[in-house]
């Protein structure tokens, strides 16, 4: 049975460092919930490193301003790392064999918001008929779903155009709405024979980019997230603690309202059938 627990105090003589998901774990797109400010100022008080793992397609900076409007402080957490920032230093660097192999023409498949994943490199946006890869960070519209997207990603197909995903979610609950995300996208594009690059969760390589930058053992650091498939499945990928929170994209498989407690039962099944194993479960963010 899934061990269940009220609030992250539970663990906390444990563990020194919290890597934490920000969609459906602190906010919810628009509004952070109402434990978030409190459960990372409480993190803070008990001398705990965290940094904020995001599978967001967009740099960092653009994370911290998105949780500021939300009254959630830059004093309020250390570290912010997400797929945005983590495909941007690819982009830059082009030292891994898929980016280096890639030209200088990209066609983006998202919305403006996202653009600073490239601004400021050595790249020009193109139209899909010009382009030499697809840089997917999502839908342009969050009512959009990935039919939409068959014209675009058909003539990538056409073309041979290899992908990066610059966001490996599926879908995120958007004010109680679910929401197609790049990942979805990009899964589609491999279904149809599309070549996919991905950066983010659950992919090992940020995990180890999140380590380096948190400066604390790997066992002594819990993850906390939503999303069976990336927060848990990629810390125990790398070996690393993880702490399932039911409010997010799995409320509605456990027959829940977002912030209630599942039936045990029905928990473990769902976890079961997803093949990983977190170290407990909680309803919400909370200390």
């Amino acid at each position: 049975m899934t061990r269940w627990i009220e609030g992250l105090s539970v663990l906390s003589d444990g563990f020194d460092g919290f890597i934490l998901d920000l969609w459906g774990v602190i906010h919810d797109g628009v509004e952070a919930y109402p434990n978030a400010g409190a459960t990372l100022a409480a993190l803070k008080a008990a001398g705990k490193r965290t940094l904020l793992l995001s599978n967001a397609p967009r740099r960092g900076p653009a994370l911290v301003e998105q949780m500021a409007r939300m009254g959630l402080g830059r004093e309020l957490y250390d570290l912010v790392l997400s797929s945005g920032e983590a495909v941007h230093g690819e982009l830059a660097r082009r030292s891994d064999p898929f980016y280096a192999g890639l030209g200088r023409r990209l066609h983006h498949l998202g919305p403006e918001r996202d653009t600073n994943v490239f601004e400021g490199l050595d790249y020009e946006v193109a139209a899909i008929d010009e382009a030499d890869f697809i840089l997917n960070t999502g839908p342009v519209s969050f009512a959009d779903s990935v039919d939409d997207y068959l014209p675009v990603l058909s003539r990538g197909i056409a073309r041979a155009l290899p992908m990066i995903c610059a966001n490996p979610d599926h879908v995120v609950i958007r004010q109680g709405q679910t929401v197609v995300c790049a990942g979805a996208l990009a899964a589609r594009y491999a279904e149809m024979g599309g070549v996919v690059n991905q950066r983010g969760k659950p992919d090992p390589a940020i995990y180890r980019t999140a380590l380096d930058m948190l400066g604390v053992a790997p066992a002594r650091v819990a993850c906390v997230g939503d999303a069976l498939h990336t927060d848990v499945k990629g810390a125990n990928g790398v070996g690393l603690a993880a702490v399932f929170v039911t409010q997010g994209i799995h409320a509605a498989a456990l027959g829940i309202a977002p912030g209630a407690t599942p039936e045990p039962a029905r928990l473990d099944a769902l976890i079961a059938a997803h093949g990983e194993r977190p170290l407990a479960a909680m309803a919400t963010f909370a200390w």
